[in-house]
């Protein structure tokens, strides 16, 4: 390195002084030349704890090489002291996709303990007499997103890892229920989703994505990540209608069938196919399908969580022989039933700890998990359960805690599902650096996040690099933008923090990806090459 500094040194001197001797300066002249060339020098050699300049320089021509030349590219390498040794545009306000997830993540992790939990209860609004209740039965949810079918570990083996049946804690209320001596409601069943706000869909969120899972509406109820799953496969014949089904089919979904089975061999495109009226439980698919398919299955939000969760309860309440009387309605009023909720709950049930939550949030990228997640911060700890309460929530913090300037990031949700978000690829640096040094991080956020060959989006990634097994982060990717930000880990047992973003390429994703691990792998070698 001081070699390289100094033939640099050299060449620009004889450059300098032969102009000099050419143009006879002045004194003057001459200490202004004399300064542009320190500011060269300075410039070139590095600063205490940066990579050597060619090191830089090798990292520069990776993202700098067509076709990525064109491309916005953010990039913040820092060691564990939080000294920055690399850094593209490192200040500079990216869209952040779904590391935006880091954010709710780390947050909820360092306000909130690992077996953080809340319940679901239910109340009567009105007298409870002889088994009766004489009035309606309130299903009032505190934004437990758990009641769903998914694992929440790694190792699925572990007892209790996974939920094979989402409806299996709505039979549990229903039981608890039984055993009060409940046998009959009067009244009306009435989902109650209002410890969240009443906005239930994120103003940034487009709305064709409405229609899917990744979009669900967000309120203080939810059941099944607030979707029906759509199973679609070939019918018996050529010409016949695809093979259609509803999971779970609580009779609530008219789904018309404007499909066909082709040949062996025929486009399957149903998947991509799938429609509803705005707002209504109306949908149909379209389409075709090869005789030959394996068929898949699609998740399709619902437009209202609250309705969805009472109609799931209210078949545990028939399975356990208990009778309404009354419909099935939902409210996000607040004042509606606060009296009865100043009763003592005739059943609860708790949800999984929030270790539990934030694993898919960072392992699979469930969006609905990360809002569920924000909202349920403005509530805990602001003026309400809405985004607006669970941003400010998450400003506070990065800036008051982590230290974070307040102009390194925008945020407008907390899945990443919004384009508006912005943060800065030293804002997720620090962020995560902090996070990794907090007491809650072992037991709440290093076991969701991705491992490079080993697990989440990252299993199939750095494969066959020395980073097979080391790195630990979160990728993200919406149109024209793939981020990748979190930890890797050096044979000697050093750590290094990174975000990676990537914004406005026309590539494809798989191969920005593949240019982002290459990245990634030569920011590992140079910090190991300066460390001998």
């Amino acid at each position: 390195m001081t070699l390289h500094s100094q033939t640099s040194l050299n060449g620009s001197r004889t450059e300098v002084c032969y102009r000099l001797r050419r143009m006879r300066p002045s004194r003057v002249a001459l200490r202004q030349a004399l300064g542009s060339l320190l500011g060269v020098v300075l410039f070139t050699a590095p600063l205490p704890g940066q990579l050597a300049p060619k090191a830089r320089r090798q990292l520069d021509s990776l993202i700098d090489a067509a076709p990525y030349n064109r491309t916005l590219w953010g990039v913040a390498l820092v060691d564990d002291g939080g000294r920055l040794l690399y850094g593209r545009n490192p200040d500079r306000l990216f869209i952040p996709a779904s590391n935006t997830k880091l954010v709710v993540s780390s947050v909820a992790a360092a306000l909130l303990a690992p077996d953080w939990t809340v319940m679901t209860s239910l109340y009567a609004a009105g007298p409870v007499r002889d088994g009766v209740v004489a009035g309606d039965l309130v299903l009032y949810g505190r934004g437990d997103p758990t009641f769903s079918r998914r694992c929440y570990a790694t190792d699925t083996t572990l007892p209790g890892a996974c939920e094979a049946d989402p409806s299996a804690r709505w039979r549990e209320l229903a039981a608890g229920l039984s055993r009060r001596g409940v046998r009959r409601i009067l009244g009306d069943l009435v989902g109650d989703g209002s410890w969240f706000d009443p906005e239930l869909v994120h103003p940034s969120w487009g709305n064709y994505d409405l229609n899917w899972w990744y979009a669900a509406p967000v309120s203080g109820l939810g059941f099944n990540d607030n979707s029906v799953d759509i199973g679609w496969g070939p019918g018996p014949a050529v010409d016949a209608p695809a093979r259609l089904s509803l999971d779970p089919d609580l009779g609530d979904v008219f789904l018309e069938n404007r499909t066909v089975t082709v040949a062996t061999g025929g486009e399957s495109d149903i998947g991509d196919r799938m429609y509803r009226v705005p707002g209504t439980l109306q949908l149909w698919a379209e389409g075709t399908v090869a005789l030959n398919s394996r068929g898949g299955t699609e998740s399709f939000a619902l437009p209202d969580p609250n309705l969805y969760a009472a109609r799931a309860f209210r078949r545990a309440l028939q399975d356990a022989g208990i009778s309404v009387l009354g419909s099935t309605r939902s409210t996000t009023d607040s004042l509606r039933y606060h009296s009865a909720r100043e009763t003592a709950p005739l059943a609860e049930s708790r949800s999984r700890p929030l270790r539990d939550w934030i694993f898919p949030i960072l392992n699979t990228s469930q969006n609905w998990f990360a809002d569920m997640l924000l909202k349920q911060l403005g509530r805990q700890f602001g003026a309400a359960g809405s985004w607006s309460a669970g941003l400010d929530i998450e400003g506070r913090f990065l800036i008051d805690s982590v230290g974070i300037d307040s102009t390194l990031f925008a945020l407008s949700d907390g899945s990443g599902l919004a384009g508006s978000n912005l943060v800065a690829p030293l804002a997720f640096a620090q962020l995560l650096r902090f996070i990794r040094h907090h007491p809650h991080f072992a037991a709440s956020v290093l076991p969701g996040l991705p491992q490079s060959g080993v697990r989440g989006s990252l299993r199939n990634r750095f494969v066959g690099t020395p980073l097979e097994g080391r790195v630990h982060a979160k990728s993200g990717s919406i149109a024209r933008v793939n981020t990748l930000s979190g930890y890797f880990e050096l044979a000697d047992g050093r750590t290094y923090t990174f975000s990676v973003q990537a914004n406005h390429h026309a590539e494809a994703n798989r191969r920005t990806l593949d240019t982002i691990d290459s990245l990634v792998v030569r920011m590992a070698q140079a910090v190991g090459r300066r460390s001998r």
